[in-house]
């Protein structure tokens, strides 16, 4: 469903090839116009920084059991079905399209026509049918915006409408809320939820197809930056692990903070035009960068505001999912344009609750591979009686929601592109020392940033000499030695000072990697299965 984008500079379009009648179009309006409107329909406030905070509704976070792909020719074979990448009938998807649609037609609607990709050779030329306008300030904010009077054929269609509901009797769907990508006709539709990071997932959904698919590129979940000497470091890591944090780094230039593609000349560009972090805990003196792009223009999402204006970062009430969305040139020091070079060091992040994971470690090629695909980290399980422990998380790839070919395909192509470019690749855990949960304490920043550093300066291994300590457990590399940090926080076994208590949760959680990646175990040669830890 291939149609031209209008000039940028009209204000009214025809959704009509769509089905959507009499609706009142508000076309590429400026995010200074759409904050006005959000406050004249009460649908925000504006903090004490004249920064528009919006509550998103019953969702303050993506709903993956509820997002769905057409199973079509061109779905059928290749995507990885299950209870990720769930199949439903084009009947289904036509039926809910033409409901929304009716919905939508008469109403005030905001489009927007954008695209994803900084690689010109790459992009996606995309456009966003919002019912609600603080909806339109995300996709400005987060995807990539066109030049001025820039026209080019729109490719993919995403029709976001939190209003609609679907009739899960006689709809086909499990529940109200529905996210559903459809390959042939090139469209996402997204009914029942506000939450606005669906409409960002969802091309991040198409690309992480369509690239591997048509143009032999990998598409990753991660962070990048560039350093002084055009040196790229890749960041993977799950919600929690510190991804956007260590990626936005004064001394570096951020590529991009979520969402890159590895093409085949041997480049790493930015899917994205803008950023969307987590803003829990946020604080000037830790996260500097990420704190002063809180400006006017961003987008703050279900935060709580005191009747000063001041937003309290700390307050959870609404969720522990807080987040803003800005775009990329709020950040003073970024990669222009979003795009570097062939990556030197590639870190996996994770918050091991469990704190027997080294802070940081090398890997091989076959344990790249390996924790690639298994894409741990840990979680917090309140209970009622207030006592909470760790639950191993496993997510393919650090973004398996995401990702609808099977994961060992992602993998291979990843192990592919470290042996052409000769890559280190380090395991990064950001998150327990000295015990688990409750009894240990969270990896300091400044020392993750500082073996981080030394790693991509090359000074951890010019200092270890490959005398690396091989964790007995996971097979890891562990450094000895590294600038500014402790040597006894190097090793996770003598900061618990009980090597009984630290051996029974190593082994507990090999056997839940074990156990984690028996599903992909037919699709994985050996080379990847050898990169598996230790069992009792």
């Amino acid at each position: 469903m291939n149609r031209n984008s209008n000039d940028l500079e009209k204000h009214t379009i025809s959704l009509e090839d769509y089905g959507i009648i009499d609706a009142k179009i508000n076309y590429n309006l400026s995010v200074e116009t759409l904050y006005n409107i959000c406050i004249n329909n009460n649908h925000g406030v504006l903090t004490n920084k004249n920064v528009l905070a919006i509550n998103t509704g019953k969702f303050t976070g993506r709903s993956p059991k509820d997002r769905y792909i057409v199973s079509d020719k061109i779905t059928k074979d290749k995507v990885w079905w299950g209870h990720i990448n769930r199949p439903i009938d084009s009947n289904v998807f036509d039926n809910l399209f033409a409901k929304i649609i009716n919905h939508l037609s008469g109403k005030e609607l905001y489009v927007r026509d954008c695209y994803a990709c900084a690689s010109q050779k790459n992009r996606l030329n995309l456009r966003t049918i919002c019912e609600y306008a603080w909806s339109d300030i995300f996709s400005h904010n987060m995807f990539l915006r066109p030049e001025k009077n820039e026209k080019f054929e729109i490719e993919w269609t995403v029709i976001s409408a939190p209003n609609f509901y679907a009739n899960p009797v006689e709809d086909g769907v499990d529940n109200k809320n529905f996210s559903i990508i459809n390959f042939s006709k090139k469209i996402i539709i997204i009914g029942g939820t506000g939450y606005t990071g669906e409409i960002k997932k969802g091309i991040f959904s198409v690309l992480n197809f369509t690239l591997p698919v048509q143009k032999n590129v990998l598409p990753m979940h991660c962070s990048a930056n560039s350093g002084e000497n055009g040196d790229t470091s890749i960041f993977f890591g799950l919600s929690g692990t510190g991804k956007t944090t260590l990626s936005t780094d004064s001394s570096r230039k951020l590529i991009g903070d979520d969402e890159h593609g590895w093409d085949q000349d041997d480049n790493i560009f930015n899917f994205e035009g803008g950023c969307y972090a987590k803003v829990l805990n946020l604080s000037k003196e830790k996260e500097p960068e990420i704190f002063a792009a809180i400006k006017r223009g961003a987008l703050l999402e279900n935060v709580i505001i005191d009747n000063t204006g001041e937003v309290d970062f700390k307050n959870k009430t609404i969720t522990q999912n807080s987040r803003v969305s800005y775009p990329i040139s709020f950040i003073s020091n970024i990669k222009l344009p979003s795009i570097g070079n062939n990556p030197k060091n590639i870190f996996f992040l994770t918050a091991d609750a469990f704190g027997v994971l080294p802070p940081i470690s090398k890997l091989t090629p076959s344990q790249s591979a390996y924790h690639f695909i298994s894409g741990y980290t840990s979680k917090l399980a309140g209970t009622e009686d207030g006592v909470d422990e760790p639950v191993p998380s496993f997510s393919a790839c650090f973004g398996a929601p995401f990702m609808p070919l099977h994961p060992t395909v992602y993998a291979k192509m990843l192990i592919k592109k470290m042996k052409e470019s000769a890559v280190d690749v380090w395991l990064v855990n950001t998150g327990w020392t000295g015990g688990p949960f409750g009894i240990g304490k969270r990896m300091e920043l400044k020392y993750t940033r500082a073996m981080i550093n030394a790693a991509m300066s090359g000074k951890l291994d010019k200092l270890n000499n490959g005398n690396y300590h091989i964790h007995s457990v996971f097979n890891l590399m562990q450094p000895r030695v590294c600038p500014d940090v402790p040597t006894s926080v190097l090793s996770p076994r003598q900061t618990w000072n009980n090597d009984l208590k630290y051996y029974e949760k190593a082994y507990m959680l090999s056997s839940a990697f074990i156990k984690n990646f028996e599903k992909f175990s037919n699709e994985a040669d050996d080379q990847i299965l050898s990169g598996a830890p230790n069992t009792k």
